[in-house]
């Protein structure tokens, strides 16, 4: 008999440059992701990237100022997000 142990990615932190947002992820792993792959992101002020909160477990990142929700899985799938589309 095996049983199957589901590992979700579970981000802990992330922190951003002018280019990427990098997260932390609970497993060990940083998974970077282009802030062009979002627009609401990659046009957001200093101020509003670093008003955010991690969601859940670690499962997404909601941004406060700017009402944008991304969950870390999705960040896996790399698909960017277009402009006017919702996440």
């Amino acid at each position: 008999m095996s049983i199957l142990i589901q590992n979700e990615p579970l981000a802990y932190d992330i922190k951003f440059n002018d280019d990427e947002l990098m997260v932390f992820l609970k497993d060990g792993r940083t998974l970077n992701v282009p802030l062009v792959w979002y627009p609401s992101l990659e046009n957001a002020t200093k101020e509003e990237l670093e008003n955010y909160e991690l969601l859940g477990d670690g499962e997404g990142i909601h941004w406060i100022d700017l009402d944008e929700d991304l969950s870390i899985k999705g960040f896996f799938q790399g698909i960017p997000m277009s402009e006017g589309e919702v996440a």
